[in-house]
């Protein structure tokens, strides 16, 4: 008798404290009132309706289906973290300018394991502006006009040429090699016998996983890879700092003046920066150009072969620049590039549609109040750049390919309703460097190849934007 009692208790016991967690699991601490939402189920929270697949260029099911419920400000829970997520225009772009004060960056544990970010959380903003300075130097506005605008069109001519010797390109998996081979050579003047293009195809697909190190899963895999790409810069990084105190008039000296040179320089000079550091943020950037250039290739291509009318307008902008030419054989000039009008209205129609990642993620680092509620320090706060883009009272039929729309939209209305790069006082140092790339491509396609649809162009969310089954094109040469 005396047993069944203990187990009573016991078993009272046990209900009244899980009963007890679970309540405080969907209802979080705070000093105030927390948004409208759900913390969905203990411990996974609403992760697995997150990552499910979505069959459409439109908002994630999971966005889209909670804005319609709870409105532009609402709560969640991602992976066993308390998330908030705004759509609204206003306090994005409030927040925005908050980096510091109210909010920092955030990464995903997966990513933050793919490239040790999580020992560069702790510099706080320092390391940031000193990365932003040191991209720029290199990959900013300076470089481009001076050097790297012909340099695109010849490497992005050439790759072409090699196209129209295949029956079929899938034009995302083919343009991936050619940017890290881009990449290679900016930062490092390296041009590795083994492109690892391949390997780094689709890794964003892969990051946006549970981070669960068991052979057989996604993220295993994806981690793999990830050590393949780092024996590589790590080769090139010790290779380069053997010679690198000697004089570069010295033989066998291996300065070259690029990305590598400076950020080899500033060892010793900057604590956060190591050998052992180094080769992981070269990886980070391969990756960062890798994955979200080459998506905004493809939706372009795809889209433009799907709209005769914008590529003939696009056709045709192009054809006027090499009239207006001295020389005809000549290449582009950065005049040239400026002039590229509604070539711009392509890219941010296309970039508008795109929003390869699903928002920005920054860490709550002191209460914020909005709206009369309170989204608590800790928490991780998602600003959603796909809702704005793809808002029907901002942008007329948002999923139509529309690059005309751009006319009427004054600088105002892009500052706060037009995200694809970030905003606020951390905007992505490689947004020009984007830009021109994306230009140049476009540029050598329709002056010098046409490009037939041949299959694909399926486009899915999971929450990453995917082409699930390609997009094959066959490409030809224009005159002869």
């Amino acid at each position: 008798m005396e047993i069944w009692y203990v187990w009573v208790f016991i078993i009272s016991f046990l209900s009244v404290s899980v009963g007890n967690w679970i309540y405080r699991w969907r209802n979080p601490k705070c000093k105030g009132k927390l948004p409208p939402g759900s913390m969905g189920f203990p411990l996974i929270g609403e992760t697995l309706s997150f990552f499910a697949t979505s069959n459409s260029i439109d908002m994630h099911s999971f966005i889209n289906e909670r804005l319609k419920r709870y409105g532009p400000l609402f709560k969640t829970n991602i992976a066993g973290r308390p998330v908030a997520v705004s759509s609204d225009p206003e306090f994005n772009y409030f927040l925005l300018q908050q980096e510091g004060k109210l909010i920092e960056l955030y990464y995903m544990d997966s990513f933050s394991q793919m490239i040790h970010q999580d020992n560069m959380s702790n510099l706080g903003g320092y390391f940031h502006r000193y990365l932003r300075r040191s991209i720029l130097g290199h990959f900013g506005h300076e470089p481009l006009k001076r050097k790297l605008l012909s340099e695109f069109e010849d490497v992005i001519n050439q790759e072409l040429h090699k196209w129209t010797n295949l029956p079929e390109v899938d034009v995302k998996r083919q343009t991936v090699p050619m940017l890290f081979d881009l990449t290679s050579q900016i930062l490092m003047s390296h041009k590795p016998e083994e492109n690892l293009g391949e390997d780094l195809n689709n890794m964003l697909q892969s990051i946006m996983t549970f981070p669960l190190y068991i052979p057989g899963t996604t993220f295993y895999k994806c981690i793999q890879k990830k050590r393949k790409a780092i024996k590589l810069t790590s080769r090139v990084v010790e290779e380069r700092m053997k010679g690198y105190s000697c004089d570069n008039s010295a033989e066998g000296c291996n300065k070259t003046g690029d990305y590598l040179d400076e950020i080899v320089g500033d060892i010793g000079k900057e604590a956060f920066l190591t050998k052992e550091f180094v080769p992981y943020l070269l990886f980070g950037l391969l990756l960062a150009t890798v994955e979200t250039i080459s998506p905004t290739i493809t939706l372009a291509t795809m889209y433009l072969l799907d709209n005769p009318s914008a590529l003939q307008q696009l056709t045709e902008e192009h054809e006027e620049i090499l009239k207006n030419r001295e020389d005809a054989n000549s290449g582009l000039v950065w005049e040239e590039y400026k002039s590229m009008t509604f070539t711009r209205y392509v890219i941010n129609e296309t970039l508008r549609l795109e929003n390869v990642l699903p928002g920005m993620l920054r860490k709550v680092i002191a209460d914020i109040h909005v709206d009369g509620y309170t989204i608590p320090k800790g928490w991780v706060l998602l600003v959603m750049p796909t809702a704005l883009h793809l808002n029907p009272n901002i942008y007329e039929d948002p999923l139509t390919f529309n690059p005309s729309r751009w006319k009427n939209i004054g600088s105002n209305g892009m500052a706060k309703n037009f995200i694809p790069f970030g905003g606020g006082n951390r905007p992505c140092a490689g947004a020009e460097f984007s830009r021109v790339l994306v230009a140049v491509f476009l540029h050598v396609w329709v002056t010098k190849f046409r490009f037939t649809k041949i299959k694909g162009g399926n486009i899915v969310r999971s929450p990453i934007l995917e082409f699930t089954d390609g997009f094959y094109v066959n490409v030809s040469r224009k005159h002869g």
